[in-house]
């Protein structure tokens, strides 16, 4: 099954929130049942920044240091940590988690892309929207002293694979 961004569920497909129970309760999802299989997710964002701040990040003059590389480390560090700060996200073991950043002064922003594979019973989308997530607040916060216009936006899943959903590919361009 393939469905984009803000479609409607395939046919046939539950409509429920898994996250709660016949009560109403909020709950954990039982994945014990489900099978273990190769799951990759792909997230994306960027932070729009003034072409000043881009040309400091370019040439390495940002005072707390190396703006890209600290926000590549902090999302992968993110992502590694989705299910303590997302309650009823389940513990992965992450096969690999790659975050990359590049800097567009056309549009002036700071691209953010999130890979997140597992092999296990559940997908890894939290985690590759965290790694973005995590990366665009580093990317704020070693740059708000010289741009405090930056904004935060469009995170999105742009695709995720395998699992028992099917895989999802979602308008990746803006």
């Amino acid at each position: 099954m393939t469905s984009g961004a803000g479609s409607q569920p395939s046919p046939g497909r539950d409509r429920t929130l898994t996250h709660l129970d016949e009560q109403g309760r909020v709950r954990m999802v039982d994945v014990g049942d489900k099978p273990t299989t190769d799951r990759e997710a792909v997230a994306r964002g960027y932070v729009t920044v003034q072409p000043e701040t881009l040309r400091l990040i370019q040439q390495g003059l940002m005072k707390k240091g190396d703006v890209l590389t600290v926000a590549q480390l902090a999302g992968i560090m993110g992502a590694k940590r989705t299910a303590e700060l997302i309650p009823l996200c389940h513990p992965l073991p992450l096969d690999r988690i790659s975050v990359e950043l590049a800097l567009d002064g056309e549009r002036g922003r700071i691209g953010i892309t999130a890979t997140a594979r597992t092999s296990g019973k559940t997908g890894v989308e939290m985690e590759a929207l965290t790694a973005v997530s995590v990366a665009a607040l580093t990317v704020y916060d070693m740059c708000k002293a010289v741009d405090r216009g930056m904004r935060i936006q469009g995170i999105r899943l742009v695709r995720k694979r395998g699992g028992q959903s099917g895989d999802v590919d979602a308008d990746s361009e803006e």
